[in-house]
């Protein structure tokens, strides 16, 4: 029986309020309006920045209106379109971005494609582009993180928002491309621009440091020096092309100093994938050792997880040597665009596998981030449908 133009009923991972559990609620996802897909998520990875904003962390964060469905790395399969969608169709294999690319602004016109903002202010607060969400639960409106929410089995999002992939590319895998994985492989290849024999050090080996370690594989570094106090994440980083690894509790030195030793004046790059204001076991601050590891005279240091304001004192002295401070959102990648070629490259030779750890249902959506809270999980990924998982 089809479904198109009605009310779905479906089940859902509703935040109430700040800091509680997440509950698992039968919510109703209307139909699509004017350039809007609906879509069946299949299967969603679990982000920290999910965590974050359930539990309002970290100072200058921006607040997000409950209730709310958290999620926005996933990937599905479209149920329906809204009048005036022409590039989707029932059945398209897709993956929910919350990053724009409608393509045709000044921004998506410009030389760095991933910086539209059509519609931006209204999925910040977690409403569609009429300021209304699609999700609701007994009447009450449930808002859209970051216009996506794709801890629901159904959700709505718009068609600027979407990127069509592949039809053999395996959801559960590929999920993953929405947000992390991209962000720090992208960090590596396109804002940093690796160069073939360099060397480099990444700063935090969660998956985005992770897939950054990737990308300076990816790219021909010589040295690729993975940087962080958990052993396990170390082990990891190996696998997916480190050649040195520093757990800064080793050592008595700063974490900078260290590394300018062992590359004898410093790394041609340096990725802060971490985020925090300061390193944990050395006291420093995580943007001051990461940009003091780099060479003078043309070190690049690109700051890629969402570093707090006290993480954003640095030496102007080391920039004024010639070094490059940097950021990057999204890997530079634009969405659109940019997610079916890394789906593709993943269906050759790009490892996603590698960072799945836990394999979920929707109701033990909580247990996912007890797992991440302990270090335990790189990536969990929950089955909204409980699917089999997929095979490249």
């Amino acid at each position: 029986m089809s479904t198109t133009g009605q009310v779905i009923k479906c089940k859902a991972a509703v935040a109430w309020e700040p800091g509680k559990p997440l509950s698992i609620e039968e919510v109703e996802v209307d139909p699509p309006k004017a350039h809007e897909v609906r879509i069946k998520v299949v299967a969603a990875g679990v982000c920290h920045t999910d965590w974050e904003y359930l539990h309002q962390t970290g100072k200058g964060m921006k607040f997000r209106p409950f209730p709310l469905v958290l999620g926005h790395e996933a990937a599905g399969i479209v149920e329906s379109v809204g009048p005036g969608v022409t590039s989707f169709s029932p059945g398209d294999k897709v993956i929910p971005l919350f990053l724009p690319q409608c393509g045709k602004c000044e921004r998506c016109q410009g030389p760095k494609r991933n910086q539209c903002r059509k519609n931006w202010a209204n999925a910040q607060v977690g409403v569609l582009s009429d300021g209304t969400s699609r999700i609701s639960f007994k009447g009450q409106q449930v808002y859209q993180y970051l216009g996506v929410s794709s801890f629901c089995q159904y959700t709505v999002v718009a068609d600027i928002c979407l990127a069509k992939l592949r039809s053999d590319a395996p959801l559960d895998k590929v999920c993953l491309l929405g947000w992390d994985v991209s962000t720090g492989y992208g960090a590596a290849v396109n804002a940093c621009k690796v160069e073939k024999d360099s060397s480099c050090a990444v700063f935090g080996l969660g998956d985005v440091g992770l897939a950054a370690v990737m990308g300076c594989q990816a790219a021909g570094a010589k040295r690729i020096i993975a940087v962080d106090i958990n052993p396990d994440k170390l082990e990891k980083a190996r696998m997916l092309g480190a050649t040195d690894c520093v757990n800064p509790k080793d050592n008595s030195k700063p974490i900078q100093q260290v590394l300018v030793e062992m590359t004898d004046g410093g790394v041609d790059n340096a990725l802060e994938c971490d985020g925090r204001p300061v390193c944990v076991t050395t006291g420093s601050l995580c943007l001051s050792a990461a940009l003091e590891s780099t060479t003078d005279g043309w070190g690049t240091c690109v700051i890629v997880g969402e570093t707090q304001m006290e993480a954003m004192t640095v030496m102007v002295e080391k920039i004024l040597m010639g070094r490059t401070l940097k950021g990057t959102y999204f890997g530079d990648w634009g969405s659109v665009e940019g997610v079916p070629t890394l789906v593709d490259d993943y269906m050759k030779k790009l490892k996603l596998d590698e960072f799945i750890d836990h394999n979920l249902q929707l109701d033990q959506i909580n247990m996912a981030f007890e797992y991440m809270k302990s270090g335990e999980s790189v990536r969990t990924v929950i089955s909204l449908w409980e699917a089999t998982p997929g095979k490249r």
